[in-house]
């Protein structure tokens, strides 16, 4: 009598199918979670961009400060703003510099994070008096 050979069938086992389907789906799992940061990463620096033009926008729609200061705030597109300004002491002593004030704007917001804001400063020359007017 011949022994009969038995010969192994080809493909994957039960075990080895699980395996590969855990390896993915963790690979699956990791690149959502990478590429969803990175559109969340974009929301923010958009939101910063916006942030970033309304301030120089209300920073453009002034060339010179009042002596009093300047102190004014405002809403536009869901995005609070105020504006404060004073005196900027320099040492330099000649009537023909220019008196500065030192003008701080500061923007805010809130997204899935909470309360944010974006805080900029920036020089602007005092608004001279008029001729003839006294000081």
């Amino acid at each position: 009598m011949r022994g009969r050979v038995r010969r192994r069938q080809g493909g994957f086992s039960l075990l080895e199918l699980l395996v590969a389907f855990v390896i993915m789906a963790f690979s699956l799992g990791m690149l959502y979670q990478a590429s969803g940061g990175t559109v969340r990463s974009l929301g923010d620096t958009e939101q910063h961009l916006r942030a970033t033009v309304l301030a120089q926008s209300v920073l453009n729609s002034r060339d010179s400060v009042p002596e009093a200061g300047w102190n004014e705030s405002g809403e536009s597109a869901g995005l609070a703003w105020r504006v404060s300004s004073g005196a900027f002491q320099t040492d330099v002593n000649s009537p023909q510099a220019p008196l500065l004030q030192q003008v701080q704007i500061v923007i805010g917001w809130n997204d899935r994070r909470g309360p944010r804001q974006l805080e900029l400063s920036t020089l602007l020359p005092q608004a001279r008096p008029p001729p003839g007017s006294a000081r």
